[in-house]
């Protein structure tokens, strides 16, 4: 399994951090559970509940896994959530995400969006835009801007401020 930090690509797009951390999830998941995803999703298809909530309450009472392990393994049971499970299915579900932002009555904003990301971008070769469903968050070893189309006239680009 490559790691996302690994891959190379032509993409306007970088690689999610999380990629990785769901990468290492699945690869410790057995070590950590006794069980890997497949099996999870097998146990969960044939003894957990068929609601993906309460699925999620199921895995985390009766077999004790943390949130986010039971949030995935739930999503994963109803073929939800591999966008993050390779960097290669992130990337395509990256371009997926900005369009959706950018669709509609938000379409007038996306100009506004491209010339955003390409000065985000313009400042440095380690800037990475790393699309989320509702915003684009910039990357150097942390976030340090986000674009977000926040209404359908407006779009946001956050800075985080230290006090």
């Amino acid at each position: 399994m490559p790691k996302a930090s690994a891959v190379k690509t032509e993409s306007l797009y970088g690689v999610h951090p999380g990629v990785a951390m769901v990468q290492k999830w699945v690869a410790e998941l057995k070590s950590k559970t006794g069980r890997s995803l497949e099996e999870w999703i097998t146990l969960v298809k044939r003894e957990g509940p068929k609601d993906e909530m309460a699925r999620r309450a199921w895995l985390k009472t009766k077999h004790k896994l943390g949130t986010n392990s039971a949030w995935w393994i739930a999503e994963r049971a109803d073929g939800k959530g591999g966008e993050e499970d390779s960097p290669e299915a992130y990337l395509k579900t990256a371009v997926l995400y900005v369009e959706e932002q950018y669709t509609g009555p938000k379409e007038k904003l996306r100009p506004i969006y491209q010339e955003l990301l390409k000065l985000g971008k313009s400042l440095g070769d380690d800037v990475k835009a790393c699309p989320c469903k509702t915003m684009v968050p910039l990357y150097r070893e942390h976030v340090f801007a986000q674009i977000k189309p926040t209404t359908n006239s407006r779009i946001d680009l956050g800075l985080p401020l230290t006090h």
